[in-house]
């Protein structure tokens, strides 16, 4: 083995990359690439990205394979961030606002933005490390920092350890995800599906408390 490898396409289930070399060269990149754009569209699940990736890693049995997945992640979901809420800064500065803060305020339920608001004033930037482990929970509080107008600054020195313990987080579950599992496809299933139903819960108990909300009325 030449180095550590790890190839997103494997992660989706596609067939192998036959080249070591050709696995090193895209599979970090691509990795990159995908929880970027994933936190800069909040409906992407770049959790089970992370889990799965992790699988496969665990299987390869390289310690550095796994700290390069971490650090990899960690620095796609954190520069992610970052553009996303100066884009929404951009928003909230203009007149007519943007395309991308009235994304975030169509993602965000007014009961989670007006919470987030309140656990930012008593919090601080510190509410960051538990909204970005709580599914659909870091929208809401992102908003709820823009329209604070929190500088990009702080934003940052927050949302850093939180993308650290996100990381950690997804990352655990595929390395549990593959230790319970001798085939790597199978840990890669597990850990997807479970981490995928961790990020549609919320949404699934709004509708649910929102249809018995009305069926009282």
């Amino acid at each position: 083995m030449t180095g550590p490898e790890l190839s997103p396409l494997v992660v989706l289930g596609a067939a192998g990359v036959p080249d070591a070399t050709t696995q090193q060269a895209l599979g970090y990149p691509s990795l990159f690439l995908l929880i970027f754009l994933g936190a800069l569209v909040p409906v992407v699940p770049t959790g089970a990205i992370v889990s799965g990736a992790a699988v496969v890693a665990f299987h390869e049995a390289a310690p550095l394979t796994l700290l390069l997945l971490f650090l990899v992640s960690a620095l796609a979901a954190f520069l992610g961030d970052l553009v996303l809420y100066w884009l929404g800064q951009r928003g909230v500065r203009s007149r007519g606002g943007s395309r991308w803060l009235d994304t975030l305020r169509q993602r965000a339920a007014p009961d989670r933005l007006e919470q987030a608001r309140a656990k930012l004033d008593d919090h601080g930037v510190a509410v960051l490390i538990l909204s970005r482990l709580i599914p659909a929970g870091r929208v809401p509080v992102m908003l709820a920092c823009l329209l604070a107008r929190m500088p990009l600054s702080r934003f940052a020195r927050g949302d850093g350890p939180a993308c650290l313990a996100w990381t950690a987080t997804y990352q655990l579950i595929g390395i549990v995800g593959g230790s319970l599992f001798a085939e790597p496809w199978e840990g890669v299933a597990a850990a997807v599906a479970l981490t995928v139903l961790i990020s549609a819960t919320p949404g699934v108990w709004r509708r649910l408390r929102g249809r018995t909300a009305s069926s009282s009325h």
